[in-house]
């Protein structure tokens, strides 16, 4: 796993939780709630990109 991945998921999580809070106080909780469930939309894609690499390298070791 690379360090920058991280940083990356460390990055967007920032973001995510500034956005979320200026959104709350300006009394925009809809727009909050949907910033946020974008954010873990985008961590997770990036996490299955990596699971998918991790498969296909125990199976390449494993001959499968």
């Amino acid at each position: 796993m690379d360090v920058d991945l991280i940083f990356r998921v460390a990055a967007i999580g920032i973001l995510v939780a500034v956005l979320n809070q200026l959104l709350s106080r300006a009394g925009r909780d809809d727009q909050a709630m949907l910033t946020t469930i974008a954010g873990l939309v985008v961590v997770l894609l990036m996490v299955i990109e990596q699971i998918s690499v991790l498969f296909d390298t125990v199976r390449s070791i494993f001959n499968l």
